[in-house]
């Protein structure tokens, strides 16, 4: 019974961030991580993030920038490649460590421009800087399900409108997660045995999307990317404390 209402919470958490709460889902793993190992936790949850992703798209639909999933897919996909490749040779802390100095270095230039007063041009989604933080985010994603922070550390500086930022990330995560689905099931990390659990658990993801979005809708911009860099900032924070005491 513990088990099914841990469960049940790691969906809901994790379908809250697809609706639009910043990076919650970032406690799922860790949650299902009392009852299994980590990898096998990933697996479990992988079918359940395309669920919500699905949902997620459904109702981000209308706003995205089709110019950053161009470039951003494409490294994502190498970078998918890259952590199939070379998962049983990379170190899980050099992975959070990685993420977490991502995350941190964004947080620390942008809090230097707001004391310095200064308001930092919006950037443009350029095709070098897009490949290398695509590449990133799907290795980190494929590894510890842990693709925000790259995906943020681009995107964020171009100061999106709120509902296009959440239609990007939406869309591009939702093919970031499919694309990861092939290799999972070669590692074992998805059976048929965590499918059928998974699909029992995704109506709390679905339920979860839905709240997340309704969140999401009547939070005023500055707000909501407030608690994006806030959720960012916990993130990296966690992961350095996983490094250091885990």
């Amino acid at each position: 019974m513990e088990y099914w209402v841990v469960a049940g919470l790691a969906a809901f958490l994790m379908g809250l961030s697809k609706g639009g709460i910043p990076m919650i889902a970032i406690l799922s793993v860790p949650l299902m991580s009392l009852f299994m190992e980590p990898a096998q936790a990933a697996g479990l949850l992988l079918p359940i993030y395309i669920v919500a992703d699905w949902y997620a798209v459904f109702l981000f639909r209308k706003a995205f920038s089709a110019r950053n999933l161009k470039i951003l897919l494409p490294g994502a996909l190498c970078g998918i490649l890259i952590g199939f490749f070379a998962v049983s040779y990379v170190p899980g802390a050099l992975v959070k460590l990685l993420v977490a100095g991502i995350g941190i270095s964004y947080l620390v230039n942008a809090l230097r421009h707001r004391f310095a007063k200064v308001k930092a041009p919006a950037r443009t989604a350029d095709v070098p800087r897009g490949l290398l933080w695509g590449a990133l985010a799907g290795l980190t994603s494929y590894i510890s399900h842990a693709g925000g922070p790259p995906f943020q550390a681009y995107v964020l500086p171009q100061k999106l409108d709120k509902m296009v930022y959440l239609g990007t990330a939406t869309i591009f995560f939702t093919v970031v997660n499919l694309l990861k689905v092939p290799p999972f099931i070669l590692a074992g990390q998805i059976t048929w045995e965590s499918f059928t659990q998974a699909i029992w658990l995704a109506p709390m993801a679905l339920a979860g999307a839905w709240s997340g979005a309704a969140i999401s809708r009547v939070l005023p911009e500055r707000v909501f990317f407030l608690l994006v860099e806030i959720a960012l900032a916990i993130v990296s924070v966690k992961l350095l404390y996983e490094v250091a005491f885990g």
